[in-house]
């Protein structure tokens, strides 16, 4: 599974503790502090006597956790008299993956018989849990009513997805996928100041159907709508996506109409724009599409043999500016964001499509140029706003690129 919607280099200074309990899943905590790396975040980790059945603490050491303690007491607790209270007086969150139906209980009662509950019990900040376990042992009642205590007291919970276990059995039980959590644990890093807002993000290329199996589309691959929905989720807004054919997996928490065609992502949109606050439009939807030949059956392949001679000539139809459009619904109360792709004039285009299309600000990029444009990890862009103001960033990720673009709204 893809996470490059989800690395973004801009939590240098920010410190998750990391419990992990004794579960079968334990080792995918391994890959949960991997990518909590990568986002620049400094992670100490907690092991429990269980855990250390499944996965031992040398591995977190060797991927960069900078403190790993397995005990109150002894050498498992480390140089610090005070660990028990040290990631409550160090980190900014604290995320337990996989949590057993076991530290849930102890949680819920306020129960510290080792190091990890204690710490869990005199940490103050966002607590998360990932619980793992058995799908008879999560729908107990005693589990579930721990759990809805819990989450009365504003813990975050993190799944149990549905699926396979490792005892073969199929329910709700199993850890939800490690980008889920990733995603959880960076927005309780994140500032809320998009919180009460309603965002719309329409995101990757339209298909324009020939016949039943050949379409005219683009390579956009969807990348920087993703990092800008993930970033305004996690920066604490209801993110609705509108997105065309593309394969990124969002956390729950983002709803995502899939769309096909420039027809359906135009008709998605105005059912969703009266209702958001803003709409950040980055798919590259086709300006055109074709029109069957005569006689053509949608539900068939065309064959060669089926096509008389003058018919070998492609027509196409304009599809509707789905940015326009918006542009021309926006109320005053209203931002509207939008994405211009270009192959020349990059700054000209801007302007005008700026005023043309009644946009707050526009983002532009050259395409066809290394480091920038459709299926890259960066992009090189100016940005142009309603009140004047211009910018031109260097080649950057485009998860930074999101997330300056959301700074700038105070701007506006």
């Amino acid at each position: 599974m893809s996470t490059a919607h989800l690395q973004f280099p801009c939590f240098l200074g920010k410190r998750v503790h990391l419990g992990v309990t004794g579960s079968v899943a334990a080792y995918k905590s391994i890959e949960l502090l991997r990518l909590l790396r990568q986002c620049q975040v400094a992670v100490s980790v907690t092991l429990t006597e269980s855990a250390l059945r499944f996965v031992g603490p040398e591995s977190f050491r060797a991927l960069g956790a900078d403190m790993v303690t397995t005990s109150m007491f002894g050498p498992g607790a480390g140089e610090d008299p005070f660990v028990h209270l040290t990631p409550g007086q160090t980190a900014s969150a604290m995320v337990i993956a996989p949590a057993t139906a076991n530290i849930l209980a102890k949680l819920a009662h306020g129960l510290a018989d080792d190091l990890l509950s204690t710490q869990a019990l005199a940490f103050g900040g966002p607590l998360l849990l990932a619980p793992a376990m058995n799908p008879a042992m999560w729908s107990a009642p005693a589990t579930q009513a721990n759990w809805r205590t819990l989450l009365a007291r504003g813990t975050v919970g993190i799944g149990p997805a549905v699926g396979d276990v490792a005892c073969g059995d199929t329910g709700q039980g199993k850890l939800s996928p490690v980008e889920h959590i990733l995603a959880g644990v960076l927005r309780a890093l994140s500032p809320h100041d998009l919180a009460g807002k309603t965002v719309l993000v329409t995101l990757g290329p339209t298909r324009e159907n020939w016949d039943a199996v050949r379409f005219l589309s683009n390579p956009s691959s969807g990348l920087m709508g993703a990092c800008l929905a993930v970033s305004a989720w996690m920066r604490g807004a209801h993110v609705r996506v509108v997105a065309g054919p593309t394969g990124f997996d969002f956390p729950p928490g983002i709803e995502v109409t899939p769309v096909t065609s420039a027809l359906e992502m135009l008709d998605a949109c105005q059912a969703l724009w009266p209702d958001s606050d803003l709409a950040c439009c980055t798919a590259a939807v086709c300006d055109f599409r074709p029109l069957a030949p005569k006689n053509a059956d949608p539900a068939r392949k065309l064959k060669k043999r089926d096509m008389a001679p003058d018919d070998l000539v492609l027509r196409l139809a304009a599809n509707p500016d789905i940015l326009r459009t918006l542009g021309e619904q926006k109320r005053k109360d209203q931002i509207l964001i939008g994405f211009a792709a270009e192959t020349e004039d990059l700054m000209g285009q801007a302007r005008f499509k700026l005023s043309e299309k009644n946009l707050d600000l526009i983002v532009a990029n050259l395409v066809g140029v290394p480091g920038s444009g459709f299926d890259s990890g960066t992009n090189t862009v100016a940005v142009l706003d309603r009140t004047g103001r211009v910018e031109q960033w260097p080649e950057l990720p485009k998860t930074e690129v999101a997330w300056r673009v959301w700074d700038l709204l105070r701007h506006l």
